[in-house]
């Protein structure tokens, strides 16, 4: 019944998903079936680890992600875990080749977090890249298995998307990164003196990763394609709504997308693809 075991820890990624961001989840759902269990279980996992080093202030956090990071690589080992969500993602990992360099650079970052509360530039990219751009690389490499999309030559482009969202989630979660955890990822930005000049040269290096992000994203596999645009549309409209924004606004409040207009955009997406307008 090791078929049931499996289901049974997909179903858990799921809700991880579910619970945790209605965007991604609404993505998800317009790719093809096929790709739904192994996108819901790697957004699980980096969900999990993310939860270790931003929530868990009342225990001891490096101790958590140490013994979360050896469940890991002991469940990609020995290709089963109790841990529901670790079993789901070990299944993923093993199924469709998943680099572990990948891993070692998205735990690296999550570490990072635990005590790093000002980044230079050479730390900024470091974590963006394990934060972020792995992320989407580990999700090109189940779009791509089947064949179905040159791996090497997208790959640039998922980097530049993974980068567009969390630079977009460091501007929309500006305050509470600073007030709740003391951090400001954007190298030599004071907080207290964020001005408009620095978040327009924010938004200028932010917009040139959507622009090189969209030059991948229409050449997908068509399984990929829609659940991939729709993500692209929604963020790009969430960093049209901060680039609207004053710098005061951004510093004193959580821009969001209400989940009607998430839902508006899913149709509109949705009719954009079977028009071929993507």
């Amino acid at each position: 019944m090791i078929e049931l075991f499996n289901k049974t820890t997909f179903d858990c990624a799921r809700l991880v998903t579910q619970s945790y961001s209605t965007s991604f989840t609404l993505g998800i759902k317009t790719l093809d079936k096929e790709l739904h269990e192994p996108i819901y279980a790697i957004y699980g996992f980096v969900r999990y680890a993310d939860e270790i080093v931003d929530t868990f202030h009342g225990w001891n956090r490096e101790t958590l992600l140490d013994k979360f990071e050896h469940d890991t690589y002991e469940a990609i080992n020995q290709k089963i875990s109790l841990n529901p969500i670790l079993h789901a993602f070990q299944l993923v990992v093993n199924q469709y080749q998943i680099d572990l360099e990948f891993i070692d650079a998205f735990l690296n970052s999550m570490r990072m977090d635990l005590d790093k509360t000002t980044y230079c530039d050479k730390s900024y990219k470091t974590y963006i890249y394990g934060s972020a751009e792995v992320v989407g690389l580990m999700c090109l490499k189940v779009f791509c298995f089947h064949g179905e999309g040159d791996f090497d030559t997208l790959k640039p482009a998922a980097c530049s998307l993974g980068s567009a969202f969390q630079k977009v989630n460091f501007l929309r979660d500006m305050k509470s990164d600073h007030e709740d955890r003391g951090r400001v990822y954007f190298p030599d930005i004071n907080f207290d003196n964020f001005n408009q000049k620095d978040k327009d040269l924010i938004e200028m290096d932010i917009q040139k990763d959507f622009d090189d992000a969209y030059q991948g994203i229409i050449r997908l596999p068509e399984n990929a394609k829609m659940g991939v645009y729709l993500a692209y549309i929604y963020y790009l409209k969430l960093f049209d709504k901060i680039k609207d924004a004053s710098t005061d606004t951004v510093k004193n409040q959580r821009i969001r997308i209400p989940n009607p207009r998430k839902l508006a955009l899913l149709a509109k997406t949705y009719l954009q693809f079977h028009l071929r307008v993507v």
